[in-house]
């Protein structure tokens, strides 16, 4: 898996990215299609994770109510976001500064062609990691995500990561967004995955006396448990 370390982007052109790489890939799966015909020896497809953060965005999902963004476009201006409708699965989600964003664009035909797995696999890697701070985290039964206090019954369920993925012939676009030290605030002006009754939460809110804990320390503690999850190994980008 190729592993590009991004930085602070902008959303656009990293959804453009995400789209371009996605494209590449589908062309050599198109190749190899075609070259099984022939008895000419198929092509590897490349698998990529796209690491980043981003300036104020709120997202919607194909299936999300745009009720669910509460600000207009003057307010959206005035908190200095911007409001994009994308082609992923699930409802409206918030990135931004503080948050660890990761993009695999990943051909599941070299892992296991199954989205349900898949979707856990990345579930999986963020409670390991979140493991490494102390923090106890897991599923809730139909809400697709990471959460703390998620047991049945707990008192007050938090959301830590939210994802959204869409998959084209096996291959993935979108991903996970890893609530590290971002300003909460900006998840109120939404109603975050169209739930209504639950919280959102950050790393750095959930650790004792506030410790810091930095977006690039994270995300080299989840990148080696999503590649052993995978049975992948990294190429650096």
């Amino acid at each position: 898996m190729r592993v590009h370390r991004l930085g602070l982007v902008e959303y656009v052109p990293t959804w453009d990215y995400q789209q371009e790489l996605m494209d590449a890939t589908l062309a050599v799966k198109t190749h190899n299609r075609l070259a099984e015909t022939t008895g000419a020896a198929p092509a590897p497809t490349p698998n990529h994770l796209l690491l980043c953060q981003h300036p104020h965005t709120y997202t919607l999902g194909k299936s999300g109510k745009p009720e669910h963004l509460l600000l207009n476009d003057a307010a959206l201006e005035v908190h200095g976001a911007s409001f994009h409708r994308i082609n992923r699965g699930g409802d409206i989600t918030y990135h931004g500064p503080g948050q660890l964003v990761g993009y695999p664009i990943l051909d599941l035909d070299n892992f296991r062609p199954d989205i349900h797995w898949y979707l856990r696999t990345l579930e999986e890697a963020v409670i390991r990691t979140l493991a490494e701070y102390g923090l106890r985290a897991g599923r809730i039964a139909g809400l697709t995500g990471v959460w703390l206090d998620w047991e049945e019954g707990a008192p007050n369920p938090r959301k830590i990561c939210a994802l959204g993925v869409k998959c084209s012939r096996w291959v993935t676009l979108h991903g996970f967004a890893l609530n590290v030290n971002p300003d909460l605030r900006y998840f109120g002006h939404i109603v975050p995955c169209g739930i209504t009754d639950k919280a959102v939460t950050s790393l750095a809110q959930e650790l004792e006396n506030g410790a810091s804990v930095s977006v690039a320390d994270v995300q080299e503690r989840l990148v080696p448990h999503l590649l052993e999850l995978l049975g992948a190994t990294e190429v650096r980008a």
